[in-house]
């Protein structure tokens, strides 16, 4: 076990849990992550692994089938999983979000209806915000919903949907007017639907199309596609917590705990990149010794290290923020601005350390080296996280002059 990025204060069963999970990661995952990322193929058999081990169900209430843990057991298991490939993480953490918009938000109606089979791992979740005009700004999105008797009809275009075309069900953030007066400020008129699907590309149910797979410099594996809405007709049974214009805010707390999911992302990436830095620095040898004596390499390493350790127990403070019900905005900010830095940073050295050899396909720190640039933009980018924190820090340090 690695002395980096250790936990205290875990319980019995969360240590068992992490190790079940790094035990799986190391068996199931590093063996055979590079030669699917190269191929850029759905580890169908890794997620069916992930299945059996009760993951997509982790956080879920055990009244609906599910372990009922923490965040911070699973912001954990995150950084396993990421550790291993960081695409396999995507997989779940986009279903986790919708688990937990469900828990957070849904009707009762909605929730035993959906999350018994999320926690199984029978239903796949993805959300989407953002759209093809527009990233960071929510506010500009122009995806509309207009009621019609008792449903409503969508129309729109979605970009970067993490798992669209395996998932199932989908949590589609759109502009609903109905029932919000002119002038009404947008995070106020915005509505979450939840849209059932079948897995797939094309024409996946009336009204709705899910084009191939963007292809991405990184991050591959995992699926990621656009989500075109044509008349989409959905039962107002389906609106996220039975009201409209609450869309905006459900979508923020869902997204409040995926920062905290990219932040132990980075950490994992970072913790895997400094593996590998360290075991190559202790194999080659220049100038008639090891690379891993001389005093360059030991600062390099150093730096990761110490990086590492950093990014983790900013990620720990905010989940734990969380799990004790307080508001955590501001910690996760910090620990998802810090630790997708710190982790391009580690890769980076990591890359270095390698030489020539890096910028082989032969050697997995190639691959971790375009995995790590999407943590900078995912959930959030930094400059995004900044703008969180400052407003967050003057709320609390307001000077009352």
């Amino acid at each position: 076990m690695s002395r980096l990025a250790q936990t205290h204060g875990l319980t019995d069963i969360q240590q068992e849990i992490l190790s079940t999970v790094r035990d799986f990661v190391d068996k199931e995952i590093i063996p055979v992550a590079t030669e699917l990322e190269h191929r850029d193929e759905y580890p169908q058999q890794i997620v069916d692994g992930l299945k059996e081990l009760g993951l997509f169900g982790l956080m879920i209430p055990e009244e609906y089938g599910g372990l009922g843990e923490s965040l911070l057991t699973y912001a954990l298991c995150v950084e396993e999983i990421a550790r291993g490939w960081m695409s396999v993480s995507g997989i779940i953490n986009t279903h986790f979000i919708v688990a937990y918009m469900l828990k957070q938000h849904g009707t009762q109606e909605q929730k035993d209806h959906f999350l018994p089979r999320m926690a199984a791992g029978d239903i796949r979740g993805a959300f989407s915000m953002s759209e093809p005009a527009l990233g960071s700004d929510v506010s500009a999105i122009t995806s509309k919903a207009v009621k019609d008797g008792e449903e409503y009809v969508l129309n729109g275009q979605k970009m970067w949907l993490t798992n669209g075309g395996t998932s199932s069900l989908v949590a589609v953030l759109v502009r609903s007017d109905e029932g919000h007066p002119e002038g009404t400020a947008p995070h106020k008129s915005m509505t979450t639907f939840l849209v059932e699907k079948e897995p797939g590309f094309g024409e996946v149910r009336p009204g709705l199309t899910i084009p191939g797979k963007i292809d991405k410099m990184g991050y591959k594996g995992v699926d990621t596609t656009e989500l075109i809405m044509d008349g989409l007709r959905i039962p107002a049974d389906r609106v996220l917590g039975g009201v409209t214009g609450r869309g905006f805010y459900q979508m923020m707390d869902g997204v409040e705990v995926g920062r905290v999911n990219v932040a132990a992302r980075g950490c994992g990436v970072a913790q895997r990149a400094f593996e590998l830095g360290v075991r190559y620095a202790q194999q080659r040898h220049t100038f008639g010794k090891q690379i891993a004596h001389h005093q360059a390499i030991q600062f390099k390493l150093a730096e990761m290290a110490t990086k590492v350790e950093a990014a983790h127990a900013m990620m720990v403070n905010a989940a734990r923020k969380k799990d004790s019900g307080e508001r955590n905005d501001l910690e996760a900010g910090m620990a998802k601005y810090l630790a997708s830095e710190y982790c391009k940073e580690v890769v980076e050295d990591a890359f270095r350390i390698h030489g020539g050899y890096g910028f082989s396909k032969e050697y997995e720190i190639e691959r971790l080296y375009r995995e790590a640039p999407m943590l900078l933009i995912g959930e959030g980018t930094a400059e995004i996280q900044k703008m969180i924190i400052g407003r967050r820090l003057l709320e609390e340090y307001r000077f009352q002059g």
